[in-house]
């Protein structure tokens, strides 16, 4: 069951919201209230800026628009940070021996992994997976090799059955910073994000906040998965949703409802109370 939501002592500024169960629900919306609640925030001054491990491109990037289309948003686990209205970038690259030995890895152990440039990616490894993440992702499935990305590979991804977790995380990733995340639209994958050392959401929620000159103990971040772990330690507001795994409920100051009754819509609530 939810907290009861607490009335914020200051004026929250800044909401930065997880997309995969936080925005969208398992059957791959938004609840129309999340959307009212959204214009309410907006109407009321409040920046509202993605924070996802998806990429800023596709399906993901309409949703940052449709949040706030002038603003700044986190993709890729704070890998992109892009303001869609200018199209600045303070995106961080992966160092080049890291996208090696990944390659290498994947392989030699025939797992799935994939590749991301700012606007683009590819994989290589076992299609299935692939194909149902790019449906989730809303963009066409092709197989291809990676050396056809243009730009700098700023984020890399496995994509691995639950059972296969604990071997991939007990891998040495050096030089990366290692995160989970989960999507209830994909309950049968574990998504294990690879970034630049020092490169998660924490990083880009302070980022975004810089670029707003909000200070941190006003933003307010909702989120449900391990990889949102970070921001919610650095941000005045960690919210939880209902559905969020049990180490995101210990770090949340308030837990809303489920994604699937549009929990969000409380937060954002909250926010303009």
């Amino acid at each position: 069951m939810p907290n009861a939501a607490p009335v914020a002592p200051t004026p929250v500024r800044l909401v930065c919201i997880d997309v995969d169960g936080t925005l969208v629900g398992t059957d791959r919306t938004v609840h129309p209230d999340v959307w009212r609640a959204a214009d309410r925030a907006r109407a009321a001054g409040i920046r509202l800026a993605l924070s996802s491990g998806r990429p800023g491109f596709g399906i993901t990037r309409e949703l940052a628009a449709r949040l706030d289309a002038t603003g700044w948003h986190c993709f890729q686990n704070g890998a992109s940070i892009l303001s869609l209205e200018t199209g600045r970038s303070r995106s961080q690259p992966l160092p080049e021996a890291a996208v090696a030995m990944l390659l290498k890895r994947a392989r030699d152990s025939n797992r799935l992994i994939e590749l991301y440039t700012d606007d683009d990616y590819a994989f290589e490894g076992p299609p299935a997976r692939a194909r149902a993440h790019a449906q989730l992702l809303g963009l066409p499935f092709r197989e291809r090799p990676v050396a056809v990305l243009a730009g700098a590979y700023v984020r890399a991804q496995w994509l691995v059955p639950h059972e296969q977790t604990a071997l991939v995380l007990s891998e040495p990733h050096p030089g990366l910073e290692v995160s989970l995340s989960s999507s209830p639209a994909m309950p049968d994958t574990r998504f294990i994000n690879l970034t630049a050392a020092g490169t998660d959401k924490a990083r880009a929620v302070r980022t975004i906040a810089s670029e707003y000159q909000v200070p941190m103990e006003l933003v307010m971040f909702v989120g449900d998965s391990d990889n949102d772990a970070s921001a919610m330690r650095a941000v005045g507001w960690p919210v939880a949703m209902a559905n969020a795994e049990p180490a995101i409920h210990e770090l949340a100051r308030v837990t809303v409802g489920h994604v699937d009754r549009g929990g969000l819509a409380e937060a954002l609530l909250l926010a303009t109370a």
